[in-house]
């Protein structure tokens, strides 16, 4: 099986926790009562359920952030935006930090720039045109370039 990303670990955390909380709604507006129910809701949500097709999952992730980011949940609807503004600098703040250390991270023995998503990083900076086509290696010869 699979393991799930950490972005479809907070999602099915979320969900779970409105369930909980009494806040989970079906798709006419029904609280959710079932547990099963739940977590099948929330396996959706997360693109993490097993019946359906890996792009209809990945479809369901980008919309379920989607959806947290606008704050459209119940939860950041219950907290506030306040709430969620701080959640979301938080978030920023990690990433922003870890982008930090990529950027300061020295090259390996062959005097190449690390991982192939540190180069795509660096590549989307740059904004190199075809660079989600490239190899590691096509990466290295266009950033040199």
């Amino acid at each position: 099986m699979p393991r799930q990303s950490e972005d479809q670990k907070k999602t099915v955390e979320r969900v779970m926790h409105e369930f909980k909380e009494g806040e989970l709604e079906q798709a006419g507006g029904r609280k959710v009562k079932n547990p099963r129910q739940a977590i099948a809701i929330a396996l959706h949500e997360a693109g993490a359920s097993n019946r359906e097709s890996p792009a209809d999952n990945r479809k369901a992730l980008r919309r379920t952030k989607a959806k947290e980011s606008r704050g459209e949940t119940a939860l950041a609807e219950k907290e506030g935006k306040a709430a969620q503004d701080r959640t979301m600098a938080k978030a920023t703040r990690k990433s922003s930090a870890s982008g930090a250390k990529a950027a300061t991270k020295t090259p390996t023995k062959d005097g190449k720039d690390g991982t192939r998503a540190e180069l795509y990083a660096e590549a989307r900076r740059r904004d190199l045109p075809g660079r989600s086509r490239m190899t590691k290696q096509q990466l290295e010869r266009a950033l040199e370039a």
